[in-house]
This record gives C-alpha cells, structure tokens and sequence, in this order.
C-alpha cells in the first residue's frame, strides 16, 4: 500500500495534518493524497483536485475543484447526512474506494473513474472535467442499450436519450405533445440500469444525454459546483428511497389536498365565488378547497401584481367568506407572485424595505414583462424573506387561509444583469422556486407547527419534494394533445422525487369550444393521479357544475370515486412520505426485465394495486393494455379476469376509463363523503380480489387525523394490515393493527368484500363463529360484515 496524507472535514473546509509525505513524480499526481475512513478520499491531478465521499453503501459523491477555486459545500438538494466507514484499495494502478456495496475505482494510467454497485457497472467519466469558453462540463460513458430517465419535466418521451436538454426553467404556454423546456428542469438522470446520477449544482447549463449518438451524457453549466452524486438501488423501489434519503422525503400533504377544488383563471369576486361553491353543495359534488386566482388583488389581469391584498371592491368580506367556506368544510387558497409591480400598492414599501433584486449599482432592478414593469422579491436577502413571509403568516393567521399557490415561480422572467444576495439571476434561476418554498415550509414551522402546509408550485428543483411541494404540468393546452403527455410527465418527474406532478384537468390553455368528451376523460384520469384540480381559462368553465346534466353526472361519478378511495390514496401518500415511492409509477416497477415496457407511459401503476390505462384520444371503444406478468388482473368496474404478460384489447366505457386490480389486492375504501372533514374509517369498504393462484398476499390502510405534522413519528396514527392466505379450498384474512401510543383505537364496522368467488362458501367464520353472509352468486362477490376493534387481532376463514 501506499503512504497517505490523512485529514480532518470541517464544516466543508480541509484541514491537513500530516501523517506522512508525498512527492509527485509527474504531473498526474493518481496516488491518494489524503483519506478519512469516515470521510473522503483526496486525489490530486495537473488541473485540480478530486474530492469523494462516501454517504451510504449506495450513494457516492464526487466532487472536482479546478486548479485556483475553492471547494463550495453547500447543496441545494442534498439533506443526507455524509459519512460512513469506507473501504480504500491502492495499487500502484488503481484505487478503489467504497463500501461492500458502492465502490468508485480509478485507474491511474490512463486515468479514469468509474462506478459500481455490488460488482456490476453503473457508470464512468470519459474525459472528466472539461471547460470551455462559456461553460464548464463533465461528461460520462453511457451503455449502448441502457435508457435515461429525468432531467425535470419535458414532453419528450419517456427516454431522454438523444436530446441535448436545457437548465434553465421556462413556462411553455399551450404545449401538447412535445416540449423539451418546461417549468421543472433538474440536473437528475436515472438509468434503466437502476441508478441515478445527481449533478448537485444550481446555476443554469445543459444536459446532453447522448444527443450526437457516441453513447455521451454531458453535465453543463455555466459555474459553481462540479459535484455530483452516483445512487445505486437494488430494484426501482429502493432507487426511489435511496435519492430521497439523500435530497428529502415529501411530507404527508393535509388530508383535504386529495379532494376535489374548484379553480379557474379566476374568479372575479366573491359573490362570483360564494355563487360557484353553492353550485357545487346544490349539486352533492364533493368539494374540499376553492382557490382564487389573480382577481383577488387585482380588477384585471395586468397591473396589480404584488398588491398582496383583497380588492375591496370585489371581495368586501374575505375574513368572513374564508370562515363562511371553512364552516361548510371547503378550505381557501390564495394564489401570489414574486413580482412586485411598479405600479402596485406595496412598491414603494418595497423599495423602501430593500427586499428587491438589485442591478448593477444596488438600485432595485425593473424590468417589463406580460403584467407591468416589475421588480422581483429577494429570496435569498433575509430582508426579502422576511418581508414576503410576513404577507403568508397575516393571511394565514388572520384571514385563515389554509394553503398557498406560488405562481410564475420559473421565475417567469428573470434577466441575467438582476443580482440577488446570494449571486446572479442566472446562478439561482433554477432554485428560486425550491427556495420560496422552502422560505414557506420553514414559516409553517416556526409560526403555525401544528398545521400542514398545503404549497403549490410550477417551478422547483432536485429535493423540493421535501418541502411538501405540489408540482403541476403547466400551462397545458386544452386539446387532446395536451392531455396526451400528461401521464409521461407524472410518472417522469415521481421518479425524481416529485410524486406529485399532476395536471389541470381539463387543460389550461385555449380550446375554441367546449370539448365533453375531452373534458370528461380528463377528469375520469385525474381520478389516478396526486391531486384532483380541475383548472383552466375562464371563457370555458373548469368546474363540472356549469356543464350539461350528462357531463355534470359523469364529472360527478368520477369525483365521487375520487372520494371513495380516500384510505387507498391517502396510504399511497404515507409510502411515499416514508419511501419516496411516486404515487403513480412506470409498469417497469412492477415488470423490470420487459425492456418494451420501459419507455411506456400511456398505461401505469397506482400504487402496487391498480394498473390504469386513460383515454387520450377522441371516440375510442378499444384499447390495447399491457398487463404485467406474473399476475392476473381484474376490472375494477367489471371484474372481468386478464392473464398477465401480455397486451390484451379491452373495450372502453363512457363513465369510467380503463382500471384493473392486481389479483389478492386489498383496497380500503368508504361511502362517499361531501369533503374529507366527514371523512372516517369507521365504517370501512374493503375490497379483497380473490386468486386462486395468489397463495398469500398482504396489504395495509395508514390512518391519523389528516393534520398534525410528522403524526407517524409523533406516533399519532393507526395502521390497519391485512393478510390473506389461500391454501386447500380455504381462504383466511388477517385483521392486525399497529397503532401509535398517542392514538385512540375505537371499534370499526367493515365490510369485507371478496371478489371472484367462483363456488358458493360452505361456511364464513369471523373468529371462531360462523356468521352469515351476502353471496352475490351472479357477480361472483361474497360480502362479510362485522365489528372490529383495532386492539385485537381478527381472523375471516372462508370454506369453499
């Protein structure tokens, strides 16, 4: 072996104390220059130096600082905490550091770096560091075969391969059916190799992912941090949980962010609001929030921006309609911008506060675009966030208002020549929203502990998952093209941590006439997907209750469903905060060794559970459905019975797209409820699908009270598991509970309904008697209903 400097990592600044001495005897200095079991390894080369450290026996982070900077520790993305004993081999040709897991070797040379996990190759450099006129890159060797996923949200395929993709987040109004710069551009790629690689960097650049065919993926930027980090995972599910060990699990949003809103662009009063919330309560359309768009400050679109105020003369009474809504259990949200418009009332406090970005001279920099000559909001100047939290805290603690929609947040024009406190437009450009969120997650904490806050963004950046940001698509063209990439956009971006990316539904953007069939299957999709808001331009009504009884009674059936599978979703949402895994999911996570399936996005998983397949064109009876092997599946509508493995052409239905449930899936759901401050599960509506091939199988339904912060780990929750096992013309289900001390158990009324029954039971038992039951023999369901409480463990045992 050879000798080494060994040193101490403080606070992202190296201090050496010297064991033993080195000296180059050439201009590549490959030998190991300083190594800290628990650190990093140092490796010295003509034009800078390496720095790598190891934070779990899956991720590995390298870092290289050119010849004259010094070493940046700070990330935007990353939370995870570095350091765990590693491993370190030097030869006089190699090095190779890592765990039993991770490991990176470098060949001295010709040098080179590349990375592993458990002995198989993930990834290497090619030539490593290169700078340019305008820009400074890393480039890496990609498999000939292998597919890449990320880089934010782009309407460009599943595969990114091939594309030379922008970082720098820009809106794109009325996309349909490719765009390659949109709202959330991350420097993130994963590979169909199970692996990620982080460019942990904010400044604006590129990523070339193979686009001049050489089997190239090229990280781009204009300055700051050459670091990223390699995570490897054991399947796509562990991939998912280790990228959000390291940049951050989404909190659980509050219980009311999976109902139905009422939203458009906008409406202009309160009376118009107070009229539109009455439609829906007279129509018995579950309703949980109503968000007010621009109008709320503004009589117009253009000129009020950063008012940050009611119009009195359209909202007399906005602490009392807030509480009037509130009192019937709809919730408000308020939508604001960063932009401070020169002709707004708060301008001149503005200016005067310093809470502006600034030119060249440390005047407050203007600038024209769509809605007036602006200046922006300083997030990153303590004064500027101060100032804009100061504007949340009244309206949530004065007013009530319970959630927040952070707009133009890209931000929507930003000139280059604008600095801000920490550096230029550019250098935070891509963080902006990511940091205005976390500006509003960390008020949240400090000034209202006990409420969950509810923030919808368009813009954001790796890890913004962890300040419970709620993405959407942009703004969408109302067209069926628009609503083609919408299922490629969710599932890209739950990949990346951001689980959930959703849509207007609907669409946003134009459409010369209403279009119900467009309009009913793009609601009858967000049935499946994060959060179910329909949104759009106002000459063409968003909300189901100004449109025809037919499309009224079928927005309505979908929204009912919607409400109906609260304790499904609602425990989709607690993996995800305890994992990482995306709500919506890729067939490749339930059918990796397919390669066909791993560029399709028109069919996906929700959950483990249900495979849901939309509607994206005009007048289709018939759709070709891929279901994955290894499993039956069953229509959750007719449970008609598909062999999975293959595509199989299923005809299509006006009220309901195509949806199938896995064979032995439990689904929890309940009677439809007005809005989730009705919600409970005291009488819960179990769905066990039946397989005579599916010997045991299990399933599970997390509960708290839809509020309290952190209630799993203030142990303020009740997890319900369920059990089947299935041997010997004998099915048994498990009834088990796992409840958190500062929980209260109470007794439940379940309804257990067990689906494809072929045979009539010879006898149902819940514990040790026997109980009658409903055997509906015609559809093959047997319906067992009976009391549990929580505290002990229930058995059904089934004979056929």
């Amino acid at each position: 072996m050879k000798s080494r400097f060994f040193s101490f990592f403080l606070f992202g600044t190296l201090t050496f104390f010297m064991l033993s001495c080195k000296t180059a005897t050439s201009d590549f200095i490959t030998n190991i220059d300083s190594y800290q079991e628990d650190r990093y390894i140092e490796i010295s080369r003509d034009n800078g130096k390496y720095i790598i450290k190891l934070y779990s026996d899956k991720i590995i982070e390298t870092s290289f600082i050119p010849t004259g900077e010094i070493f940046n520790p700070e990330s935007h993305a990353v939370v995870l905490e570095k350091g765990i004993v590693s491993q370190v081999t030097e030869t006089d040709k190699t090095i190779v550091y890592g765990s039993d897991g991770i490991k990176v070797h470098i060949t001295k040379e010709p040098f080179h770096i590349a990375y592993t996990y458990r002995g198989k190759e993930l990834i290497s450099e090619k030539t490593g560091y290169l700078k340019t006129d305008s820009t400074e890159i890393l480039n890496f060797n990609l498999d000939k075969e292998e597919v890449i996923y990320g880089a934010g949200a782009r309407v460009v395929g599943m595969n990114r391969r091939g594309n030379r993709l922008q970082l720098y987040n820009k809106a794109h109004y009325g996309y349909e059916t490719r765009s390659e710069l949109m709202n959330y551009t991350m420097p993130l790629v994963l590979s169909s190799k199970t692996y990620a690689v982080h460019f942990d960097n904010a400044p604006i650049g590129f990523l070339d992912i193979d686009s001049k065919k050489d089997n190239t993926l090229s990280y781009e930027t204009i300055s700051g941090r050459k670091t990223y980090q390699v995570v490897a995972g054991d399947d796509w599910k562990d991939l998912m949980d280790q990228y959000t060990d390291l940049t951050g699990k989404q909190p659980l949003p509050p219980r009311w962010a999976f109902g139905n809103f009422a939203s458009r662009f906008g409406y202009h009063s309160e009376k118009e609001t107070k009229e539109t919330i009455a439609k829906f309560k007279n129509d018995s359309i579950p309703l949980d929030a109503v968000i007010l768009d621009i109008y709320w400050f503004g009589k117009d679109m253009k000129g009020h921006m950063g008012n940050f105020e009611f119009l009195k003369d359209s909202f007399p009474n906005p602490k009392q309609m807030i509480n009037d809504f509130s009192d019937q259990g709809v919730k408000t949200v308020l939508i604001t911008e960063p932009f401070v418009l020169s002709t707004s009332k708060k301008w001149e406090e503005a200016v005067a506060k310093k809470v502006l970005g600034k030119d060249s001279l440390g005047n407050p920099f203007r600038f024209d675009f769509y809605f007036g000559n602006t200046g922006i909001i300083d997030i990153y100047d303590q004064k500027g966030k101060d100032w804009f939290w100061n504007i949340y805290k009244t309206y949530t603690q004065e007013y009530g208002v319970a959630g927040w929609w952070g707009d133009l947040g890209e931000p929507e024009v930003h000139p280059s020549a604008l600095l801000h406190a920490t550096g230029s437009a550019d250098e935070v450009h891509n963080i902006y929203g990511h940091d205005w969120a976390k500006l509003m997650q960390e008020g949240y904490q400090k000034d209202f502990p006990e409420q969950r806050p509810f923030i919808l963004m368009r813009a954001g950046y790796s890890g913004s998952q962890r300040f419970g940001m709620i993405p959407w698509s942009g703004d969408v063209s109302r067209s069926w093209g628009g609503l083609q990439p919408q299922t490629e956009i969710a599932l890209s971006m739950g990949i990346q941590g951001l689980g959930y990316m959703h849509s207007d539904l609907g669409g946003f953007a134009g459409g010369e006439k209403f279009d119900a069939e467009l309009y009913t299957r793009w609601l009858q999709y967000g049935v499946f997907q994060p959060i179910y808001r329909p949104h759009a331009q106002e000459h063409i009504a968003p909300e189901p209750v100004f449109h025809d009884k037919k499309t009224k009674e079928l927005a309505k059936k979908s929204i009912e469903l919607r409400y109906q599978m609260l304790p499904y979703n609602y425990t989709l949402a607690f993996e995800n905060n305890q994992t990482g895994i995306p709500l919506m999911r890729p067939l490749f996570f339930e059918d990796a060794d397919t390669k066909e399936l791993q560029t399709v996005s028109n069919t996906y998983l929700w959950g483990d559970n249900f495979l849901v397949s939309p509607i994206v064109k005009s007048g289709v009876v018939s759709k070709d459905v891929y279901f994955p092997k290894e499993s039956n599946w069953y229509d959750f509508f007719t449970a008609q019975k598909y062999e999975g493995g293959r595509y199989i052409t299923v005809e299509t239905a006006k009220d309901h797209i195509p949806v199938f449930v896995k064979g032995g899936s439990f689904i929890p759901m309940v009677a439809t409820v007005q809005n989730t401050e009705a919600y409970s599960t005291k009488e819960l509506i179990l769905h066990y699908y039946y397989d005579a091939n599916v010997k045991s199988s299990y399933g599970k339904l997390y509960d708290d009270d839809g509020k309290t912060p952190n209630a799993y780990e203030k142990e303020k929750y009740e997890i319900l598991n369920f059990e089947s096992k299935n041997t010997d013309n004998k099915l048994s289900i498990d009834f088990k509970a796992n409840t958190g001390t500062n929980y209260k158990t109470s007794s439940r009324v379940i309804s257990l309904l067990i689906h494809s029954i072929e045979t009539t039971p010879v006898s149902v038992k819940v514990g040790d008697k026997t109980v009658d039951v409903d055997w509906n023999e015609k559809e093959k369901v047997l319906i067992v209903k009976f009391e549990w409480n929580s505290a002990v463990i229930e058995k059904v045992g089934i004979q056929f």
